[in-house]
This record gives structure tokens, sequence and C-alpha cells, in this order.
């Protein structure tokens, strides 16, 4: 029967968040996740997926993610530390290093990895962290972790980040002070001030963190938002995925050599868990030629997130302050949230409701990713399908 307790717990606690709408219900894809995806039979336009440039489905990573698989296997057999480096996990660290403009690079399994691991194995007890109240679950999760103080700032707010770091700085309890933010933040889509976050860490010799899993391949041509504000020589940590515009699996950290020397022996994620598969190594090297070549993928995804973003708005959405392609149309009410989302599926539309906790209470939205393999036919039937349940809901005139 197991514990008891634990089923109360469950039943209780389930009940609740399905009673308020707060509970997710995962939908299994019956193929690729592309522009258009299929889920019960049933074939939808995806708005819903952080394959920004298409990649996850392009020819030539499938083509040699298999000639590396079968040349390396389909695991690398072993954590990095061990013999678990392949001279193909050493190759992509070089690449990403040239690609982010820095001395070197370390992969990690996954974005969430590289946040749990970096910070920790830089900030303790001793030292405080400033963290802008919006950024990432995996970033918060990661300060926790380091036991350092975590001080939040309010969000983009240069002021308030000011006077924390003056505060901090002044009481002379800590020996490091770490700035954390985002690159582009994944629920609005708006971007961090980071020339003014770098002139206060300046001012006050603070450590600057930047996650750009939702930037790289979207801002900078590519290359992400520290690039776009020509910061590479005065950020720390850029933190990447290789999970979203790169289109496979993974996290990076990027950086001076000598951090990423310490990562290499202090990060837990990266010591204790098995490298990257040699398929997902060699089809990020190949996304990454393939971004270093041309921008034509970047260009397309910008070009049809514009039209989106138009299309929302003339209809009298509220798309919030959104600067990239990711476009969040906010409903408000969690209940009302869901059921738009699910009318959004009957009209032949995936856009994912997101809600509290993922987003603060009262905030709800469906969240828009268009990708740079949609066509203008996909965005007009998206955009038919909103305008429909929009009004058919009252949430548009």
């Amino acid at each position: 029967m197991g514990s008891k307790k634990l089923e109360n717990f469950l039943e209780e606690n389930l009940g609740d968040l399905k009673s308020r709408g707060l509970y997710n219900v995962i939908d299994p894809l019956q193929g690729a996740n592309g522009p258009i995806i299929k889920i019960a039979g049933k074939e939808l336009v995806n708005l819903s997926s952080n394959n920004y440039l298409g990649l996850a489905t392009n020819d030539k990573l499938i083509n040699t993610c298999i000639e590396a698989t079968r040349k390396y296997g389909v695991g690398a057999g072993a954590v990095r530390t061990i013999n678990g480096t392949l001279d193909i996990h050493v190759e992509l660290e070089e690449k990403l290093a040239a690609f982010k403009h820095t001395e070197s690079a370390i992969v990690f399994q996954s974005g969430f990895n590289c946040n749990m691991g970096a910070i920790a194995a830089v900030m303790d007890k001793n030292d405080a962290i400033l963290s802008d109240e919006l950024n990432h679950a995996s970033i918060i999760d990661g300060c926790r972790l380091s036991r350092a103080k975590i001080i939040p700032y309010k969000h983009s707010d240069m002021d308030d980040l000011k006077r924390t770091a003056k505060e901090a700085k002044e009481s002379g309890r800590y020996n490091k002070i770490m700035v954390i933010t985002d690159g582009v933040f994944s629920m609005d889509g708006d971007v961090a001030k980071l020339p003014e976050i770098v002139e206060i860490a300046e001012n006050f010799d603070l450590i600057t963190y930047v996650d750009d899993a939702h930037g790289s391949g979207v801002l900078g041509k590519g290359a992400g938002t520290v690039k776009h504000f020509g910061l590479s020589d005065k950020i720390d940590f850029q933190i990447g995925t290789l999970s979203k515009a790169i289109g496979v699996v993974g996290g990076y950290v990027a950086g001076r050599k000598d951090l990423i020397d310490w990562l290499k022996v202090r990060a837990r994620p990266f010591l204790f868990s098995t490298s990257l598969t040699p398929g997902a190594a060699a089809a990020c090297i190949e996304a990454i030629h393939i971004l270093t070549e041309s921008t034509v993928l970047h260009d397309k995804l910008w070009e049809n997130g514009n039209y989106l973003k138009k299309g929302l708005k003339s209809l009298g959405f509220d798309i919030g302050e959104s600067e990239t392609p990711i476009t969040p149309c906010i409903i408000g009410d969690e209940t009302k949230t869901q059921e738009f989302s699910k009318r959004l599926n009957q009209e032949g539309v995936y856009a994912k409701s997101i809600v509290f906790p993922t987003v603060p209470r009262g905030t709800g939205r469906v969240r828009n990713m268009p990708s740079a393999a949609h066509t203008k036919e996909m965005l007009d039937n998206a955009l038919a399908a909103y305008g429909k349940v929009g009004k058919d809901m009252g949430i548009i005139e």
C-alpha cells in the first residue's frame, strides 16, 4: 500500500491544483517537434517550442548525429573526469568558446545543470548574490544550493540593483558579491539591461553572471545577448543551452580559461554525471557551424516573430513588453488562461498556457514561440484562431 501520509498529501495537493487551474497536463507529441506537430492524431500549428531556428529537425544535424553515434556509440560511458571526455566534447567546447567570444567553455548535460553547478562552485555562505526577481527557476535553485545570501532586486530596475549592490558592498559582510540575470526573460521576452548592469558591477566589484538560454541564437546575430551589447570581455559567466536555438540538448558556461578550469574540478553536475552523448555533441557542432556561416535562420526567426507580434497586437491582445520573438498573450486569470489555450487547440493551434508558479499569480498567459521554420500561412492560420477564440471568450472585441 505504501505510506498513507504520502497518499493523503498527493490527493489533497493535486486536487487543490486542479481546482485552481494550476495543474499542468502533459501532451505527448506523435512525431518531431517542428512548426506543425501531431497530438492525439490532430495536426496543430506549434507555437510552444523553444526550437527557435528549426534546427531540431534539420537534416544536416540529424545526419551528423547518426554518423557520430556510429563512430562513438550511443553514450559516452563515463563522467567527464574519468574517461567520458571524447575528442568530440573538446571540439564542441572549443567551438562554443569561439562562438561566444571567450577564452574557454565547459559543456554540461543541461542548462539547468549549468546553473546548479557553476554558481555553487564559486559562491558560498560567506558571499552574496544579487538576483533579478524574475530569474529562471534554475538560477534560483543554483543560488540556494550555493548557500550564499540571496538578495533579490526588482525586475530590470537599475536603481534597485544599485541600491542593493551599495548596501551589500558597504556592509562588509561578504567576501564576494555576484549579480546574476537572465539575458532574455523567457516569460515576457524582454532583454536584460546589460550595459547598466556592467557599469554597476564595475563600480562595486561584482562578479557578473548572465544566463543567455533564450538569447543565444536569437540576439547578437546568433552569438547572444552579451555579444548584442558588445560586452563579451565584461561578463564573467556566460551561460547558454544547447537545447533551444541550437536544437539539441545540453548546456555550457563560457568565460575566462581559469574560471572554466575551476568549474572542471568543482562543478558537481560535471563531476558526477555522464557526459553529453556523442551524437548530441556532434549535432551541436554542426548547429554552431550553421549559425556562424549564415544569418538566414536568425533573420527568418525575427521576421516571423515581428509578423506574429504585429498581428496579435492589431487583434487587440496584450502582448506585454517583449523585445524578442517570444510573444506572450497575457490573459490574467489562471482558469481563463487554461481555457483559452484549450480553445486555441480546438482551432488547430498549440500554444501552451503558462500560469503560477512559473509566472506570478494573476498574470497567466499563453506564450507564443514562433520559429524560423514557420511559414506565413501557418502564422496566418494561428492569427485567425486567436481572433476567433479571443472574441468568443470576450478577451478582445
